[in-house]
């Protein structure tokens, strides 16, 4: 598996190799001994599964706050996303910085959302479905969102009239949410 670092340090992605022949490929998406050994050792708790209908859909930007925080592991498994991760960590030198990867059933990336940072997407195609595993189970008492168009951020969705949840049409700005999470100098 080939891992790539982007501008935010901590936001990795993953491509894993395809073998094919005749009747296609296959992947192995995630090996924990593997991943263990080039420094990701996680235990993933819960894998979700999303499709979204429309092209121009954004789900996000959301975290899940401490005690109950999540790393992610995010690809897509059907058309393609632009993935958005951004780091909202008190204290980091990246703090409100974006990164955005294409992610496609195309090009087989994944990208690693670690805690500490937003995550949200939108839809390049009609039909995109998006898997992702994470270190947590969902926890309705953790669960935070910040709007997807917060100037403070800036990311370039590429479409100005999204289609959103009520949910994320509501969502508060970065600034209104405290500091969930602190910056631990990289680690």
């Amino acid at each position: 598996m080939l891992i790539e670092p982007t501008s935010l340090p901590d936001v990795l992605i993953l491509t894993p190799r395809r073998f094919g022949d005749a009747r296609g490929w296959f992947s192995e998406t995630w090996n924990a001994e593997r991943m263990a050994a080039a420094g990701l050792d996680l235990q993933w708790v819960q894998d979700n599964h999303s499709l979204s209908a429309e092209k121009g859909t954004v789900r996000g930007l959301h975290y899940q706050s401490p005690p109950r925080a999540q790393d992610k592991l995010v690809r897509c498994s059907r058309g393609a996303i632009l993935d958005v991760a951004v780091d909202i960590r008190s204290g980091s030198p990246d703090y409100a910085k974006w990164v955005g990867v294409e992610l496609s059933a195309e090009n087989g990336r994944q990208l690693f959302v670690p805690k500490g940072f937003l995550h949200g997407f939108v839809t390049l195609t009609e039909g995109a479905e998006v898997q992702y595993k994470c270190t947590d189970t969902y926890s309705p008492e953790n669960d935070g969102a910040v709007c997807w168009n917060d100037p403070a951020i800036g990311v370039d969705w590429g479409t100005g009239a999204p289609v959103l949840s009520e949910k994320d049409s509501r969502a508060p700005l970065l600034a209104e949410i405290g500091q969930p999470f602190r910056w631990e100098g990289g680690k």
